[in-house]
């Protein structure tokens, strides 16, 4: 058997879900200001959407921001007014930074610590690489 025999062999082994191409959407930010502050109402569907703690995805906004602020039932309280493009900015940068693979670009990643050290390891092609462990 020639080699493009054993290509269509092999491809025909694949599972169907290595074929298929899902688009990752970032949520976009639904907030409104609130005297100096800004309320940001789907925080937590972002975060959840991302496969991250809010917890994580707040100290990483709040520290680009160079803001105050904090989780509340209702939100995201930023304490300074912010345009809604500058935290889907901010958003789309921790995506890019702790959340797609750098090499496969998929957001199937989880972040593990290694002694002082934090990886985001790939769930779809295995890949690994650090991230500051720091925000």
């Amino acid at each position: 058997m020639n080699y493009k025999g054993l290509l269509k062999d092999a491809r025909k082994n694949l599972p169907e879900s290595v074929f298929e191409k899902q688009r990752f959407e970032i949520p976009k930010v639904r907030g409104h200001l609130q005297g100096n502050m800004t309320v940001i109402s789907n925080f937590k569907q972002i975060a959840q959407s991302l496969g991250r703690r809010p917890e994580h995805l707040l100290k990483y906004i709040l520290k680009e921001l160079a803001a105050p602020g904090n989780m509340k039932p209702k939100g995201l309280l930023i304490g300074t007014k912010a345009a809604a493009s500058k935290v889907n900015e901010k958003i789309k940068q921790y995506a890019h930074e702790y959340v797609l693979c750098s090499e496969c670009g998929k957001p199937d990643t989880i972040i593990e610590k290694d002694d002082q050290f934090s990886y985001l390891k790939c769930n779809a092609c295995g890949a690994r690489h650090s991230v500051k462990s720091k925000i």
